[in-house]
């Protein structure tokens, strides 16, 4: 069928047949806990929240950020698992959960990270503030310029231990971002985090998180509780290919703590999954071409795609490819031409960018001349 000039230069959409899940039809689940999210760790899906931008006391997940810092420089060599820590009489008169370390000796870094994770001991996050940068005050500068770095939006850290402080405060969001960062940056040191006891000066203690002594695939990271917080929690569970992250903060008990954080986990995993749409390099359409040495031009995806959506919405989300065309020559591998956009009921739509999968050169003077008369008599080519 021919078609005007205007009507093809207009924006071009064309509805794919893809079938994927809907957001619409995503079960709904509440908490008590008066801080929360939830999120898919592969493709950063909030699946859940509550509050989550809400500046709120981190109480000890503040030490998930102490040794994301002493991560960082165990993998660069400024800092070893066997150098030697010295502690502090301020590090060893710390109260609050302990490590148990004593003033005047010297502990490796090995035996400190395993008394800050599993121990949650504020002697020992205050022994390797001071290690690396002298002393607790410079080191909550270097960890609120590094929430800072990794998009954890108002941070402000005020201490390594997450003692009760008016200034320190984290959002929800923020934590959740943290315990990704440290899960995809740190491999080999965050399976500590799974470490269920730790003894040291043959004091056995075992870790707060009460979710690695359940058969539900977690793995880590760090408890909280203060008076002003309440009881907290940010963890990390991995079953198959997927792994998810929870943030919850504000809770009444040690139990309840417990029982949201096993509850949301276990609904994230149910209700939702992860569907892979696009591969790098697939040819998602046809562009039109004008005036080149082709008719048209493939329009293929950069990187590979990956949602996460509810199980049971299957139908109602739609695919479509815009452009404005026919698109004129030259035309250059790679170059941006066209968005493909994924929209669905109560979610907000995504769009990625089509690329040309291959050059396009212009015609010459003559195919010119030809392709004017053509347009002249015939009309503009629908490339059909």
């Amino acid at each position: 069928m021919r078609q005007s000039l205007h009507n093809r230069i207009a924006a071009l959409v064309m509805f794919l047949a893809i079938a994927v899940p809907s957001a619409a039809s995503a079960a709904k689940i509440e908490t008590n806990a008066r801080e929360a999210i939830l999120l898919d760790y592969n493709t950063g899906q909030v699946l859940f929240e509550k509050d989550a931008d809400a500046l709120m006391p981190p109480a000890s997940m503040t030490k998930i950020m102490t040794v994301f810092l002493a991560f960082e420089r165990l993998l660069d060599g400024r800092l070893h698992m066997d150098d030697e820590i010295p502690i502090s009489e301020k590090a060893w008169r710390k109260g609050g959960s302990k490590m148990f370390v004593e003033v005047g000796s010297r502990v490796t870094v090995h035996d400190i990270l395993r008394g800050i994770i599993v121990q949650s001991g504020n002697d020992a996050s205050i022994a390797l503030a001071e290690a690396i940068a002298g002393t607790e005050e410079a080191f909550a500068e270097l960890m609120t310029e590094k929430a800072a770095e990794i998009g954890m939006k108002d941070a402000t850290f005020r201490n390594a231990t997450g003692w009760p402080d008016p200034d320190h405060r984290i959002t929800a969001r923020g934590l959740a971002i943290l315990a990704r960062e440290t899960i995809r940056r740190f491999p080999e040191f965050y399976e500590i985090f799974s470490e269920e006891t730790f003894t040291y000066n043959e004091i056995k203690q075992g870790n707060r998180n009460p979710l690695l002594y359940k058969a539900m695939g977690a793995d880590g990271l760090k408890t909280g509780h203060t008076e002003n917080a309440g009881y907290g929690l940010t963890a990390s569970a991995k079953r198959g290919d997927r792994r998810l992250i929870l943030v919850v903060n504000g809770l009444s008990s040690v139990r309840e703590r417990s029982s949201e954080g096993e509850r949301l986990l276990d609904w994230g995993f149910r209700e939702f999954d992860n569907y892979k749409l696009l591969e790098p390099g697939e040819v998602i359409d046809q562009a039109t071409v004008w005036l080149g040495d082709r008719p048209s031009v493939p329009l293929v995806t950069e990187n590979k795609l990956i949602l996460t959506m509810p199980r049971t919405a299957r139908k109602e989300m739609r695919v479509t490819v815009e452009y404005e065309g026919p698109i004129p020559a030259p035309i250059v591998k790679g170059q941006v031409l066209a968005r493909l956009r994924i929209a669905a009921p109560d979610m907000e739509d995504r769009v990625v960018a089509l690329r040309a999968g291959a050059d396009v050169a212009k015609l010459g003077p003559f195919g010119r001349i030809t392709a004017a008369v053509g347009h002249l008599v015939w009309g503009p080519s629908t490339g059909e």
